[in-house]
């Protein structure tokens, strides 16, 4: 049985965890200390890590945990990671715990960003989606294109929808007030969003999120609805064509 957990770090950052109850893995461990709080609290061993992209909040703490726990590092193919780490690209495989994981790549937040995605867990298919996808959102274009945000989240659209999505930040209460902005009369949004702020008020986590939802919701997964057209059209005038309103999109995230 494999128990899969987010370990809080930083003010909204997850460090997601999964453990057999004898060796655990993570990914993007930007803080060592929350890592290894809950290895001696449990008694796990960390047998690897999978880093999605190279930043800091998202790598900061890997030398520490490879200097006390041995683990094996992975990382994407064309990124600054700190070393040794063994590279993947799209097409590897990976194997966790006894789960192999597929290397996806998902260029648009940093110009090498990965995910990791397995169909064998036993519940429910999981996506290791680091900063590309959020629940209700996307990462800022830091790097990367429209184009190239686009088609990663398109790849990661076409995933199995009751994959559970598991990102690296607590953003879907902000992600969702923008959904809304979007498309104010939609149902699902609404209701998904009354539903996460019962979470947060309990000190429950949103994620992981589910990826059929995540297509009823996301306005980023949903730039070619109607709807969703027509507000980005609204707001910026002679927008056209899928990229385009990709782009006025972001940026109108980027300014809400």
């Amino acid at each position: 049985m494999l128990t899969l957990l987010p370990l809080p770090a930083f003010n909204d950052n997850y460090i997601w965890l999964l453990h057999d109850a004898q060796y655990a893995w993570v990914v993007d461990p930007g803080d060592a200390i929350e890592v290894q709080r809950y290895l001696k609290q449990t008694n796990l061993r960390l047998q690897g890590v999978l880093l999605t992209h190279h930043h800091g909040d998202h790598t900061g703490g890997v030398d520490a945990l490879r200097a006390s726990t041995g683990a094996e590092v992975y990382g994407p193919y064309h990124e600054p990671l700190p070393e040794p780490v063994r590279r993947v690209k799209e097409g590897d495989r990976i194997s966790v715990l006894g789960l192999e994981f597929e290397v996806i790549e998902v260029p648009g937040h940093t110009a090498g960003h990965i995910a990791y995605f397995s169909s064998e867990c036993p519940r429910n298919p999981l996506l290791f989606s680091g900063d590309t996808l959020f629940s209700a959102g996307c990462g800022r274009l830091f790097e990367g294109t429209p184009e190239q945000m686009l088609a990663s989240l398109d790849k990661l659209a076409r995933l199995p929808p009751h994959t559970q999505v598991c990102c690296a930040h607590e953003y879907t209460l902000n992600n969702l007030r923008f959904a809304l902005a979007v498309e104010p009369i939609n149902q699902d949004i609404l209701s998904y969003a009354e539903h996460c702020e019962r979470l947060r008020v309990e000190g429950i986590p949103t994620l992981p999120a589910r990826l059929g939802t995540e297509l009823l919701v996301n306005p980023f997964l949903r730039t070619r609805q109607h709807s969703v057209r027509a507000a980005v059209i609204d707001r910026a005038p002679g927008t056209d064509g899928d990229v385009g309103i990709f782009a006025a999109l972001r940026k109108w995230k980027d300014e809400f």
